[in-house]
């Protein structure tokens, strides 16, 4: 069956220089979306282009590259400033960048565990910025790519930089519950999808061996697709619309964590 074109339609995918993000962007200007490429250096996103216009044949009118390392939040807000410009009109952002959480705590310049502010903070703080541009037409959609561990999650709301007790799992997990719980944001329609276990950097936290990045990378975007009808705060276990873990459904979790957000982001909601 051959995939309807997705000509006209404009998507940022952040992390998009290697494994599911790098599939997401080939799959989607496949198809012939404009999609913006995301890196965490300069150097990074502009290989990943050039990489994508060499060996997929998409045209280099259909890329635009851009950097931000998502450890500093500085950069993140630099980057929604220049998406916003060039593009004031965006019709998805796929909220894909991530890390494994470090054995060792981290904690950015920015004040925040490592894992819980590249994983999610930064990708709050990009949303917020790009409402604007997600919302001046109908249709605009948010798509995050969680994970299934959220289910082991829990958000610290005292202590989400886990200062008292540390453990590199229990961090990532949380900063999938905190991805997962945000989908269900009013303000720009968004869901949550686990792209199922892939062979890509993140593999170990998961299991010894996974699909391609290509096959998850397909059920991230079909989400992308205005054809998919979506329902705001939904959360997808690959195709398949599932219930996520209850703290994620939680009645005050969203706004507790939206009212966190802003705080360690400096960002009013």
């Amino acid at each position: 069956m051959t995939s309807a074109p997705l000509t006209g339609r404009t998507v940022l995918v952040t992390g998009a220089t290697s494994g599911i993000g790098y599939e997401t962007a080939r799959q989607l200007a496949e198809r012939g979306a404009t999609v913006l490429v995301h890196g965490r250096t300069t150097d990074e996103a502009q290989t990943a282009t050039d990489r994508l216009i060499a060996t997929a044949g998409v045209e280099a009118g259909q890329l635009c590259s851009y950097a931000a390392d998502f450890t500093r939040l500085e950069e993140v807000e630099a980057l929604a400033h220049r998406v916003a410009t060039n593009h004031p009109h965006l019709d998805v952002l796929v909220n894909n960048a991530g890390m494994a959480a470090p054995e060792r705590h981290t904690i950015t310049a920015d004040g925040n565990e490592i894992a819980f502010q590249v994983n999610f903070l930064a990708h709050y703080l990009l949303t917020c910025l790009l409402e604007t541009a997600l919302t001046s037409d109908p249709g605009g959609r948010v798509v995050n790519v969680s994970s299934s561990l959220h289910r082991t999650g829990n958000i610290q709301w005292n202590d989400p930089n886990r200062t008292k007790r540390y453990s590199r799992l229990a961090a990532y997990a949380q900063s999938q519950l905190a991805l997962t719980v945000f989908a269900a944001d009013p303000r720009v329609a968004a869901v949550s999808v686990h792209p199922g276990i892939c062979d890509t950097a993140l593999l170990p936290l998961y299991a010894h061996e996974g699909v391609n990045a290509a096959e998850g990378a397909a059920h991230v975007v079909r989400l992308c697709d205005p054809a998919t009808e979506i329902v705001n705060g939904a959360y997808y276990d690959r195709d398949q619309q599932v219930d996520p873990a209850p703290a994620a459904t939680e009645g005050r979790s969203l706004q507790r964590l939206n009212n966190l957000a802003s705080l360690l982001v400096g960002h009013t909601a």
